[in-house]
Formats: C-alpha cells, sequence, structure tokens
C-alpha cells in the first residue's frame, strides 16, 4: 500500500494524510482544523444557487451575463466578479445518446499557493483554517497573482483595479457559520467541513460509484502528493479534468523559483569573479 508523501519542494508540518499544515507553517501554532469544500458533481443539479448566495453575501457585483453560444451557461467561467461558477458540458455521443455535466467550480485554497508567494505587498494571507484570502485594503492591483495561479481562478476587476477571488466565506466559518454557497446548494453537491472528514467522505463516495458501475468517477485536487500540495477545495468529477477546464496536472507556478534565484546568484558571482579578474589583468 502505497504512502502519500508532500510534494519534494514542500517542507514543513504535516496534517493526518500526510500533507503540509499550511496554517502551522504560516504561524498559526495553536489553530482550527483546516476547513474546506468536497464539491461532488455527481449530484449538481446547475441551478446556480451557489453562485447567487456567493455574490449577495459577498457583495459581488453583476457580471454581464453573457451568454457563449456554445452553453446555456451564462457566466462563462471564474473571475473577479464570479468566485463560484457552475460549468455546464453538454456531451452527445449520438442521437438519443447524451448527458449533462454539470460542476461548480471555485478556488482551490491550495497548500502551495503561488498567488501567496508572489503578493508583494502581503495582501493575500494564510488563514488560521489553512484557507487563502484576499485583503482588498492592502492590495495594490498589480495583477501578479493572477499569472501565478495554475487554474486562472483570481482575477482584477476593472472597477477598483484590486484582485478578487472567493475567501471560502472567512467572516462565517470564522462565526461558525457555513459558507454561502453550501448553505444555498440544495443538493449538498457543495460539502463544507473539516479537510480530513471530507476526504474520508470523498473516497467513500468514489467507492460508492464506482460500485454502481460509473467508471468514469475520479477525485481531483484530494492528493496532498499533487503539484499544489493538494487543495482546500477538491471535487469528484465523471470524467477527465480537462473536460470541466480544469489543468489535468496543476503545478504550482513558483515551484522553480528557489532553484532559479540560485542560478542567478551563481550567474552573478561569476560576472563579479570575472570583472574584477579583468581589473586586475589591466592593472598588471
Amino acid at each position: 500500500m502505497s504512502t502519500r508523501v508532500a510534494p519534494a519542494f514542500a517542507t514543513g508540518p504535516t496534517d493526518a494524510a500526510g500533507g503540509l499544515d499550511p496554517a502551522r507553517r504560516s504561524g498559526y501554532a495553536d489553530h482550527p482544523p483546516r476547513m474546506g469544500f468536497f464539491t461532488d458533481t455527481s449530484v449538481c443539479i446547475g441551478c446556480k444557487a451557489c453562485e447567487v448566495a456567493c455574490k449577495e453575501w459577498n457583495t459581488v457585483p453583476e457580471d454581464g451575463l453573457e451568454l457563449t453560444g456554445m452553453s446555456y451557461d451564462n457566466t462563462q467561467s471564474l473571475s473577479a466578479s464570479t468566485w463560484r461558477h457552475v460549468a455546464f458540458i453538454e456531451q452527445i455521443a449520438r442521437p438519443g445518446d447524451s448527458r449533462w455535466l454539470m460542476s461548480s467550480d471555485v478556488c482551490k485554497h491550495c497548500t502551495e499557493a503561488a498567488c501567496l508567494d508572489v503578493c508583494p505587498t502581503g495582501a493575500l494571507m494564510r488563514s488560521e483554517f489553512g484557507t487563502v484570502v484576499v485583503q482588498d485594503d492592502v492590495c495594490n492591483g498589480c495583477g501578479y497573482c493572477v499569472s501565478a495561479c495554475p487554474f486562472g481562478v483570481i482575477g482584477r476587476r476593472e472597477s477598483d483595479g484590486g484582485a478578487h477571488k472567493c475567501t471560502l466565506c472567512y467572516d462565517r466559518i470564522g462565526d461558525g457559520l457555513m459558507p454561502a454557497c453550501a448553505k444555498a446548494c440544495p443538493t449538498e453537491s457543495i460539502q463544507f467541513g473539516p479537510l480530513d472528514e471530507l476526504r474520508v467522505r470523498a473516497q467513500d463516495r468514489l467507492h460508492e460509484l464506482r460500485g454502481a458501475g460509473v467508471a468514469g468517477a475520479r477525485l481531483y485536487g484530494e492528493d496532498p502528493a499533487d503539484g499544489v500540495g493538494g487543495a482546500g477545495a477538491f471535487f469528484l468529477l465523471l470524467d477527465e479534468p480537462e473536460v470541466y477546464g480544469l489543468p489535468p496536472d496543476p503545478v504550482v507556478t513558483t515551484r522553480d523559483l528557489p532553484q532559479m534565484w540560485r542560478h542567478v546568484a551563481t550567474a552573478a558571482a561569476a560576472l563579479a569573479a570575472a570583472a574584477l579578474l579583468s581589473g586586475l589583468g589591466r592593472r598588471a
């Protein structure tokens, strides 16, 4: 039986599943359990109640409601003004043989969060719940986090110039309340709770579906050994991740930064040495 391990580039205290404990690594010596989302797409009905609840609670502005011409979906993708996005995917193999796949996407609250790594002002912070939150009053709108996110989650809003994304309802969970999207979901497709418990629940659901003959069922983002150290918001999918617009093998985009800086330092030292030797040669 294989043992899960954290990615080689990550160091620090670990959780019950063998992955990093991001809150403790961020300095929270005594903190609540890591909280997160498990989204079971097999029971999503595409009602978009989660999108509406998210906007209402977080006062997220309306974002155009433009149809793509390829789907009945009217919000298209996650953005600075769409923190929950329900994707509609119509699969038609042949007449009479079709299915709809629906999935409520959200920020993954990665264990290894590149947006945190590149933020120059500290506007992005790790909360005591292990989630990643944007502090609007500290954000300078530089946009570094936008290009750093491997999932294309975070965006800049034109009206205020700031970066915005899901906070996993930090204000609500701090008061012991359920996030607005999970509270509004009528089928419990969006489940909220301690991440370790959600992982166990997700494995049970996966085995149930596969036992019922759903061969394409798979978990996405729950593995602490993946390229982002495991996600704080993960999914049960019924097809390949690409079908849902998700990268198949996401990797934290800042993973190679330490090695790159070492190369830069080595090159700088070599140039300095060459300049010194050149100067000494001219003096001789």
